[in-house]
Formats: C-alpha cells, structure tokens, sequence
C-alpha cells in the first residue's frame, strides 16, 4: 500500500513541476522578450511552451513508468495527452485567431466612434512547436521525477 501511494505521490510531483517549471519558462521568456517581469505570464494560458501538454505527458510518462508502457492506463493517458495536445494546438488556436481579427474589427469600429472598446484574450492556444516543446518537456520531466 505505501508504495502505490509513494508511486501516486511521485507522479502528481512529476504533473506539478511540468506545469510549474513551464509556466516559469513562459515568466522568463516574457522577461527576456519585453526587458521586465511580468508575473501575468505564470498564469496565462498559451504561449512557450505549452504547460497542458507538458502536464498531460508527463503524467502519461508517470503512468508509463509505474503501470507499465503496453497497460491500459497507460493507453488511456496518452491518448488523453493526444486529444488535449490537439486541442491546444487546433481549437484554442483557432479561438485565439479569431480573437485577433476581432480585436482588430472592434478597432476600427472604436475609432469610428461605433462601438465602445472591449479586447478579447488571443493567447489561448499554441503553436504546434510549443505543444511539442511542452510535451518533450513533460517527458523529461516525467522521467526525472518518477525514475
């Protein structure tokens, strides 16, 4: 019992470094990039790398790890990661594009003294780089913590 649960343990770590440390990338890339800090980047979705993805395979590579990589538990997370990784890369990206040429018809239409200002939020989803940035960071991660 006290190994399933040091095993569990592990992997829930394994899940809460992925997502913190690439939430922490995304804080210090902003900061190299706009020359401040600015802690809004921890919180955000979207952006390098993609933490849903870094999260999902690295609790994939945990179930991997302590299940078994050919075990159904196994198969079912990473087939969660598969669906979660194209939905951050597909959807939310579309989402996030249509957020953009929103923003700029409501520009324009503020400008003309239409309508009032109101911005939506265009990061939300991810590159196909930054899901694959943040799934191999996932794995890593995943390994590390559970080996």
């Amino acid at each position: 019992m006290q190994v399933q649960s040091l095993m569990g343990a592990k992997a829930f770590l394994a899940v809460m470094v992925a997502w913190i440390t690439a939430q922490a990338f995304k804080v210090i890339r902003g900061f190299i990039v706009e020359k401040r800090f600015n802690f809004k980047y921890f919180l955000l979705a979207g952006g390098m790398p993609s933490s849903h993805s870094a999260v999902v395979m690295a609790l994939s590579t945990a179930a991997g790890i302590y299940e078994g990589f050919d075990s159904i538990i196994f198969l079912v997370t990473l087939v969660f990661s598969i669906i979660t990784m194209f939905d951050a890369a597909g959807v939310r990206r579309a989402v996030g594009r249509q957020a953009v040429l929103l923003n700029k018809i409501i520009d324009e239409l503020y400008e003309g003294g239409q309508v009032k200002e109101e911005r939506l939020k265009a990061l939300l989803g991810h590159t196909p780089f930054e899901v694959f940035a943040g799934a191999v960071w996932g794995v890593i991660v995943g390994l590390i913590v559970c080996h």
